[in-house]
This record gives structure tokens, sequence and C-alpha cells, in this order.
């Protein structure tokens, strides 16, 4: 006869879990995808699905061959990691590649650690800065969108943020004429020479659209990505006032992989504070960080450090800011 174990109050009753709520998070990635293969068509295609094969193939056979485990790989996890890398890759980077990236990201990323919930990094960006750092020029070298028929041999142009860069180096606010209006920003724009960039970052209103998805579904909150958003947007805007070398607060949103970072990446629950205000500490010392790293670091982009910067602060955010336990009392000198 089994017996029937009853835990002390209070009893908290959901619907949520790992495989909902990554599930949920990819489909809230889907419209960033279909603009993928419009943009970039042949080539999207190629480098999402590779990285999504490989990223699920390695974490079940490092699973279940050298953890000797039973595989997980149902939970949605590996894919949504296989979704990340793709979008922080060039849509025209060898599949060879990709692969070396999705191994790093799984098998050092992630299941070093002990496997999802474990892993202090975020995995795709753990393979992302991996590949940049050993293969540079490919993971720099961007095809302009629109060419759809084209991987390998897809021309590529500069991107917004190497324009913004240039312009600092040079110090001539006239070469920020060259960045594409507003407008073509939030939407994307195909075919033009600066309308180039990582296969998922081309688009900011279709990573806006999973945002808002994702807090009506309530995956996430609005603490990480709107703290970010805003830091970044009052500090460029301060520095373009101060010089208008800097690029507009406006075009710096828009601009690069910061919305898909914000989003979709330093939400991820397992590198991320678990507090409220935590979550506004971090997402400001992010937002802080990628403005400076991209004005006046060697990358033109600066999210994804930014956010490993801040994955390593995590336990330390978590062990000062916590909320007040279940029936702690504090007087008013402050002391239990």
């Amino acid at each position: 006869m089994s017996k029937l174990i009853v835990s002390l109050s209070p009893h908290a009753h959901g619907t949520d879990s790992v495989e909902r709520n990554m599930y949920g998070v990819i489909i809230a990635l889907v419209p960033a995808l279909i603009v993928s293969f419009l943009y970039f068509g042949l080539g999207s295609a190629v480098v999402c699905a590779s990285s999504v094969a490989a990223c699920v193939f390695f974490e079940w056979a490092i699973t279940k061959y050298i953890l000797k485990k039973e595989p997980t790989i149902s939970d949605g996890s590996a894919i949504l990691t296989g979704l990340l890398l793709g979008f922080n890759l060039p849509s025209n980077i060898p599949v060879w590649i990709v692969i070396i990236g999705a191994l790093v990201a799984i098998g050092i990323g992630k299941m070093t650690f002990g496997g999802l919930g474990c892993n202090p990094f975020n995995p795709a960006l753990v393979g992302r800065c991996f590949l940049l750092a050993s293969f540079p020029a490919q993971m720099t070298s961007w095809p302009i969108a629109g060419q759809l028929g084209s991987y390998v041999d897809a021309q590529t142009g500069a991107t917004p943020l190497s324009i913004m860069k240039q312009a600092i180096k040079s110090g001539d606010a006239s070469v920020l004429d060259q960045l594409p209006d507003s407008l073509s920003l939030l939407l994307g724009n195909p075919g033009l020479n600066n309308g180039a960039g990582a296969i998922g970052e081309v688009c900011a209103l279709a990573l806006i659209i999973g945002l808002v998805y994702m807090l009506w579904r309530k995956i996430i909150t609005w603490h990480i990505p709107v703290s970010i958003l805003a830091t970044v947007f009052v500090f460029s805007g301060l520095l373009h006032l101060a010089n208008p070398v800097y690029a507009n607060p406006v075009a710096t949103l828009l601009s690069g992989g910061l919305m898909l970072g914000a989003i979709f990446m330093a939400t991820d629950y397992v590198t991320s504070p678990m507090t409220h205000k935590g979550q506004l500490i971090y997402g400001i010392a992010i937002g802080f960080l990628t403005v400076v790293i991209r004005n006046w670091g060697s990358y033109p982009e600066g999210m994804s450090f930014a956010i490993l910067i801040m994955n390593a602060f995590t336990p330390l955010i978590n062990t000062y800011v916590k909320p007040k336990r279940f029936g702690e009392i504090v007087n008013k000198e402050g002391g239990k």
C-alpha cells in the first residue's frame, strides 16, 4: 500500500511545466523564424535546421552514453537552444561550423554542469561566443537580406552596428546617414546594403510580437526586457545628446541583437535572477554593459558578452536580493 505524503501549507497549484514554457518560447520565436525565411531563404533554413538537429542529437547522445541517464530531449530545451544559436549566426555560415557551435553549446554550456537547470551560462550564447572567437571571419560576414536563393555565395554587406562603430572611430557623425530609417530597422528591409545581420535580428517587430505573446502567456515577466531596453535607450540617448557621433537611441534599440537578447536570451529562467528586484538590477546592468561594449569595445555588438557577464553575477544577485520568507517578521530596526 502506497503512503500518501502531505506537505505543510501553503500549497501552490499551477499548470506550469518545463515543457509548457520551453515550447511557449519556441512558439514566440515563430514570427522571427518566418521573417528569417522570407529575408534569407535557403541560408536561414539550412542554418536553423542544422543547428536544431545538432543540438538535439548532442543532448541525446551525451545524456544517454556519457551521463548514463534517460534522454530528456522531449522537453524542448535542446530545440530552443538550437533555434537561438541559429538566430545568432550569419545565414551563409558553413554547416560544419554550426555543428561545432551546437556541440559547444550543449556539451560545454549545458551538459557539463549537469543538464537543464544546472548551467550557469546561457548555452546558446556560450556556443555563439565560442564560434566568434574561433571563426571570426565567418562569424562577421553578414549576408544582405533578400537573397532568397543564395547560401554560401550570398553577397555580404555592412550591418547597422558596423556603421555606428565606423562613425565613432572616424569621429564623423555624417557616417550615420548610411543607417536605415527607424521603420526599416523595425520591419527589416531586405535588399539594402546595410540591411545585413544575423538570421534572427533583422526584424525587431517580429521579436516584439514574441515578447507580447510571452507576456500574455505569463512565460516571462516584463522586468528583464523592459529594464534592458529602457537602460539602453536612456544611456545611448545621453551619449547622442553629448556627441552626435553616437547613434540616436531608437536606432540603437532596433539594431543588432539587442531585441533578441533582451527578450529571448537574458530572460532564460536558469541563468537569470529569481526575484523581480534582482531581475531589474540584472537588466539594468546588461543594458549598461551592452552600450559600453558597443561604443568602446572591439566588437560592434555587445549584447552576448553583457548577458554572459551578468549570468556570472546571477548567484550573487540571488544571494543578496532575497524575498521575505513566508511567516518572517521584520521589526522596525531591521532585525528579525
